[in-house]
C-alpha cells in the first residue's frame, strides 16, 4: 500500500468496503438467519405461553386476586421493522469496521513489505480470527430462547475477554512470524505463528469459564444452523471487506501509476 496515500483516502477506502461489506453480510443474515429466529421466537412464545397457563392456574387454586396480565403483550418493534433494522445494523456495523480497518492499515503499512491487496486481505483474515473466531468457539452465538436474562451482563463481559484473547493470539502470532522471517525453511516460518496461536488461544480457553444455558428441551439442530448462520454472516462481513478494500487499494493504485511510454 503506498505510503503516498492520504489517511483521508484510505478512511474514505474503508468506510465503502465496510458499507459494502455490512450490505451483504446483512443479506446473508436475512436468507440463512431469519427463519431459525421465528423458529426459536415461535418456541420462547410457547415456552412463555405455557408458564402464563401454570401461574393461572395456580392463582385459580389459591383464589389470588390477579395482579397482572399474562396476554401476549405487543412487541415494541414488529418483525417486519427487525428485518430492516437487521441491515441498517449490518451496514451501520460495516462503516464502523471499516473505519477501523483503515485506522489499523495506515500504521500497518508503515511495518510491513506487503503489497496493498495483500495487506488488505491479511488484516481481514486477521480480523475474522481474533473478533469473530476466537470468540464464537468460546461462546457461540444463541438464539431467542437460548439463555438467562440475569447473567446478560456476565455473559458479555465474557465475550468481551474472548475478544481480546484473540487480539492477544493474532499479535503474538505476528510476533512469531516476524521472529523466524529469516528462516531457511518455509515449514518453520508456517508453523512458528499458527503455533503461538494456538497456544495462546488454548491457554485462554482453559482460563475462560464455560457458559453453557442451552435447555435440553431446545432442538439442538436449530440450535446449530442459527450458529452457523450466524457465523456466516460474520464470515462474509470480513471476507468481502477485506476483498472490498483490497479492490479499491489496487484500483487505486493502478490509476495513479503513469502508463508506459511507447518503444520507440
Amino acid at each position: 500500500m503506498p505510503l503516498t496515500d492520504s489517511f483521508a483516502k484510505l478512511l474514505i477506502r474503508g468506510l465503502l468496503a465496510g458499507l459494502i461489506a455490512g450490505i451483504l453480510a446483512g443479506g446473508v443474515a436475512f436468507v440463512l438467519g431469519e427463519s431459525h429466529i421465528d423458529a426459536a421466537i415461535a418456541i420462547e412464545e410457547s415456552n412463555s405461553a405455557a408458564e402464563a397457563d401454570v401461574h393461572s392456574h395456580d392463582a385459580t387454586q389459591a383464589e389470588e386476586p390477579a395482579g397482572h396480565s399474562h396476554d401476549e403483550e405487543e412487541a415494541l418493534v414488529s418483525r417486519d421493522g427487525q428485518r430492516f433494522g437487521l441491515f441498517l445494523a449490518t451496514s451501520l456495523a460495516g462503516l464502523a469496521l471499516g473505519a477501523i480497518f483503515a485506522v489499523v492499515a495506515n500504521y500497518a503499512r508503515r511495518v510491513t513489505t506487503l503489497s496493498g491487496p495483500l495487506l488488505g486481505l491479511t488484516l481481514a483474515t486477521l480480523g475474522w480470527l481474533a473478533i469473530e473466531a476466537v470468540p464464537f468457539f468460546k461462546y457461540p452465538a444463541n438464539p431467542p430462547a437460548v439463555g438467562d436474562p440475569e447473567t446478560i451482563t456476565q455473559r458479555t463481559w465474557l465475550w468481551l475477554a474472548a475478544v481480546v484473547l484473540g487480539l492477544l493470539a493474532v499479535v503474538a502470532s505476528v510476533f512469531a512470524a516476524k521472529a523466524v522471517a529469516a528462516q531457511e525453511f518455509l515449514s518453520v516460518r508456517i508453523a512458528a505463528p499458527v503455533l503461538a496461536f494456538l497456544v495462546v488461544v488454548t491457554v485462554g480457553y482453559l482460563v475462560l469459564p464455560t457458559v453453557n444455558e442451552v435447555g435440553d428441551d431446545f432442538p439442538a439442530v436449530l440450535l446449530w444452523q442459527f450458529r452457523l448462520s450466524s457465523l456466516a454472516t460474520q464470515a462474509t462481513l470480513w471476507l468481502v471487506l477485506g476483498l472490498a478494500f483490497a479492490f479499491l487499494t489496487e484500483r487505486a493504485t493502478r490509476a495513479t501509476t503513469p502508463a508506459p511510454a511507447n518503444a520507440a
